[in-house]
């Protein structure tokens, strides 16, 4: 069976049971402590635990998943895989545990004629909690289930919680046994290879209080509405009903898998090792379809690093398998055509997913050349500092993952095919504080925190927060809760900048590329400033302030107010990132989408999938069109719909962002510019007032960032530019237009001036070549010029004086060339040495190293030329010595 029939036949059976039918949530996650949706459930955890009232009594789904913990094992095991699809389904106090456990019986077993999977019963066991004794009687009753196949299982196996305090309630896992040949009798408890679990069913009946880890927590009571979560393996299920023994292996995977092994030249199941790099390359490929799919793109930090993680991970598999050209494209296309049977967008979505991808492997084929020769430079430099049992430092096998983008475990590979160590632990130290260093950052950026519970707590006990920012700048509301450092505190006086929830607020929290409203919290005796805001949880709005008068304590009320002219150049501002995305299309054309934006009052950036800098007309059509819709004073329309409406309209969404079941659009011009947008929006496009594009860059492959001054601050950047020109047309006493023509001749003067000082300069510093050359002392047989050569204006005309004078030497006679000398204020050396010198044992990156360690730095280079520096210039006269003394060394004089 086909795993697109797998999911066909799950939603098609749970509609027929009255369960409403949710497409799958975006692989970004809505949660902010999460970069992907990790579980089928996770859409639906505001329903789940009382957050939000959810819209029907009961659903279900086929949710696209993406996990990255354990990465390193994909394709060594047959269970771990970085994206996979979770069948759900979702009961909101409707039916409970009888309803799950028929529901699921009846489709695990049911015959496929009639819809269902046609699972042998006999084959199949289930784990009940251990104190659950109505779940197993439920099993007994429903599915005529033995006794003998039915174990239990303590916390560990068989509860579920969110970590917090809140909802949480027993398990009950279904099994399937797979035959003897897969491992031994007894059932899951005693081997869960043999045993293979495909469907969890959470039964979510209790209030969880001192939740303290996942087996120590207190239940506290029932809760009045009892919950059903379930989530079924879609990819587990389709192993086993297409008879293969992996993942891997499944008819939406193993087409990747066999292509690869054809462009390698391999056979699966012939080679353990190549079937581990098959297998990585199977999955990575398609989950990196599915998350560029869903808006991701490659980057450094969060999403878009794991993203690029794998892609990379993807391509290095296939380089060890001896292909060392590009081969995503085709692979990609092989998951476009399997996956795209259930997610038909990857078609229409196509140019710009396969863009995005080709343009990642390009970098990274360009970054594992570079990086190959920095290491092979590192290796050797590593074997010349120890002969015996070479070792490459933390430090430097960091530098090549984190400046050249070079794979760990691909410095550690080459190292140790040329006999070199590596100090893994070191790397990993350093990679560890990096990544401290970034959460710290991400922290403080969201201005939260990690630990969520203070605000999960409020939430459960106020429920959401009442959000007005669409509808007013100010309103009466009550203080809920006080927090200083993440802790709920009773008041804060003046000085203190702490977290303030209100029942209600018309602050507009940082979301959707919009930057939070600016303003102000008064009460009887007090004033705080509102600094930022933000959503830490889903429906809930959190104002960081700074209590500028009086005492703020909970349950005060207040009045919040909104900064008009914030809000007002916030809207011309966002309205802007809609007006500039539409001329970026109109343009460039369709595939010009937005893949991210951040919009502050009198600022917009946008950052958009393009392949190459825009030519400057490019640049120039982008911003007349923009204008040209402010002119014409387009109306903005903003419309609340069900998601399937906007998309059926044409509505763009933003990538990465997540969106409920209904959506707001909002139109500029009608369809000329039509997004799902909840930011705030002028009235009519003539009130953006002027947009002058200020800036055009990259972002990354296949990306570029478009930056715009907007309104005012368009004028006052304008003036600037007016002001600027008649300054210089001033100071070069001639008309503003011709400025640019002016200019230029004065570069070319600058520029030949330049050549002519530097013919000077280096005719100077060779002068002295003669008499250095007839210096030279003899150490071991070896003419040695050792000098300082006093200041010089770079380490080039040094470099050029230690060549002249080691050709005035002779290549026939042993000899090194060691000069020394201050460029811009910092010690520089320079080392040439002879082929005779060479043949001598006279290496020149060896002395500079000497010689660069006297001055407190380093250096290196090739055998015959070597250059490097330091910090401390009153050691010239030591870094001479140590090259004499290295040289002496090498000779054994």
């Amino acid at each position: 069976m086909e795993t697109a029939e797998i999911r066909r036949r799950w939603l098609r059976y749970f509609e027929q049971q009255g369960h409403t039918v949710v497409p799958s949530a975006s692989l970004v996650s809505p949660d902010p402590a999460l970069l992907f949706t990790v579980a089928g459930m996770v859409p639906f955890i505001p329903y789940l635990t009382g957050q939000q009232i959810p819209p029907y009594p009961r659903a279900t789904s086929v949710q696209k998943c993406v996990r990255t913990l354990d990465i390193d094992e994909v394709g060594k095991t047959t269970r771990h895989g970085t994206f996979f699809q979770m069948n759900g389904n979702f009961s909101f106090g409707d039916y409970f545990k009888e309803g799950a456990i028929g529901y699921a019986w009846e489709l695990v077993t049911g015959s496929q004629d009639d819809g269902g999977y046609g699972f042998d019963p006999d084959t199949i066991w289930v784990t009940v909690y251990e104190d659950d004794d109505e779940a197993e009687q439920l099993w007994r009753k429903v599915a005529g289930l033995p006794g003998e196949r039915i174990q239990r299982r303590g916390r560990k196996d068989n509860y579920w919680h969110t970590g917090a305090a809140g909802p949480g309630g027993p398990c009950s896992e279904i099994y399937v046994d797979r035959g003897p040949q897969h491992g031994r009798e007894g059932g899951p408890v005693v081997d869960e290879d043999r045993y293979l679990e495909i469907w969890n069913l959470v039964f979510m009946q209790y209030q969880l209080a001192d939740v303290r880890s996942k087996e120590d927590f207190a239940i506290v009571s029932e809760l009045p509405a009892k919950n059903i979560d379930t989530g079924m393996g879609l990819e587990r299920v389709a192993y086993l009903l297409q008879g293969v023994d992996n993942l891997y292996e499944i008819d939406e995977v193993a087409p990747v898998l066999r292509r690869a092994a054809e462009l390698a030249g391999a056979r699966y199941g012939a080679d353990p090792a190549a079937d581990v790099r098959l297998r990585v390359v199977a999955d990575h490929v398609r989950a990196g379809l599915m998350l560029v799919g869903d808006g991701v793109t490659p980057t450094n930090e969060g999403g878009g690093y794991v993203l690029r993680r794998l892609l990379r991970r993807a391509v290095r598999a296939m380089r060890l398998l001896g292909v060392g050209e590009p081969v995503l494209p085709e692979l990609l296309t092989v998951s476009r055509d399997v996956m795209s049977r259930s997610y038909p967008e990857l078609l229409t979505d196509w140019e710009r997913i396969a863009s995005v991808v080709a343009a990642e492997e390009e970098v990274f084929l360009r970054t594992l050349s570079a990086g190959t020769t920095i290491l092979d430079v590192a290796v050797r430099e590593a074997k010349e500092e120890r002969a015996q049992h070479p070792r490459l430092s933390g430090e430097r096998a960091f530098q090549l993952h984190d400046t050249y983008g070079f794979p760990i475990d691909l410095t550690l590979e080459m190292a140790a095919e040329q006999g070199v160590e590596v100090d893994a632990d070191g790397f990993r130290e350093l990679m560890r504080a990096q990544k401290e260093r970034a959460r710290a950052d991400a922290v403080a950026k969201r201005g939260g925190r990690a630990d969520t519970s203070a605000y999960r707590d409020l939430l459960t006990e106020h429920g959401l927060t009442e959000w007005l920012a669409h509808t007013t700048l100010s309103t009466e509301s009550t203080v809920l809760g006080v927090l200083d450092g993440g802790a709920p505190v009773p008041a804060a006086g003046a000085g203190r900048v702490v977290e303030v929830v209100l029942d209600r607020t018309p602050f507009y929290a940082e979301s959707g590329g919009q930057d939070a409203d600016a303003g102000a919290i008064t009460w009887d005796g007090g004033r705080a400033e509102v600094l930022d805001v933000q959503r830490p949880l889903k429906g809930l709005v959190v104002h960081q302030a700074r209590v500028l008068e009086g005492e703020l304590a909970t349950g005060e009320r207040v009045l919040a107010q909104v900064d008009p002219d914030w809000r007002r150049d916030a809207r011309q501002a966002h309205s802007g990132t809609h007006v500039v995305h539409a001329a970026l299309r109109e343009v460039l054309g369709p595939q010009a989408l937005q893949s991210g934006s951040f919009n502050r009052p009198g600022y917009l950036r946008l950052d958009f999938s393009w392949k190459g800098a825009l030519a400057p007309q490019q640049r120039s059509d982008v911003e007349d069109v923009a204008n040209r819709a402010v002119r014409d004073d387009l109306p903005v329309d903003v419309r609340e719909m069900p998601l399937e409406q906007a998309r059926a309209e044409g509505a763009l969404a933003l990538f990465g962002e997540t969106y409920g079941e209904r959506v707001r659009v909002v139109d500029i011009g009608g369809p000329w510019s039509r997004e799902l947008c909840g930011g705030t929006h002028v009235s009519s496009s003539a009130q953006i007032g002027p947009l002058v594009v200020t800036g055009e860059s990259s972002v990354g492959a296949s990306a570029r960032r478009i930056e715009a001054a907007v309104g005012m601050d368009g004028f006052r950047y304008l003036a600037r530019e007016r002001d600027l020109v008649q300054q210089v047309s001033g100071l070069l006493k001639v008309q503003r237009d011709d400025v640019v023509d002016r200019v230029g001749q004065l570069l070319a003067q600058l520029r030949e001036a330049d050549r002519e000082l530097a013919a000077l300069r280096t005719a100077q510093v060779l002068a002295r070549a003669a008499s250095l050359a007839a210096s030279a002392e003899d150490v071991g047989g070896v003419a040695l010029v050792a000098a300082d050569a006093g200041p010089v204006a770079s380490a080039d005309d040094l470099r050029a004086l230690a060549l002249d004078v080691r050709g005035r030497l002779g290549d026939s006679r042993p000899a090194a060339v060691a000069l020394v000398g201050v460029a811009r204020e910092r010690p520089v050396v320079v080392v040439a040495t002879t082929a005779a010198g060479r043949g001598a044992g006279v290496r020149a990156g060896a002395l500079v190293r000497a010689a660069a360690q006297a001055l407190g730095g380093g250096g290196g280079g090739k055998d015959d030329v070597a250059q490097g520096g330091g910090s401390d210039a009153t050691a010239l006269p030591a870094a001479l010595q140590a090259v004499r003394a290295a040289v002496a060394a090498t000779t054994g004089s």
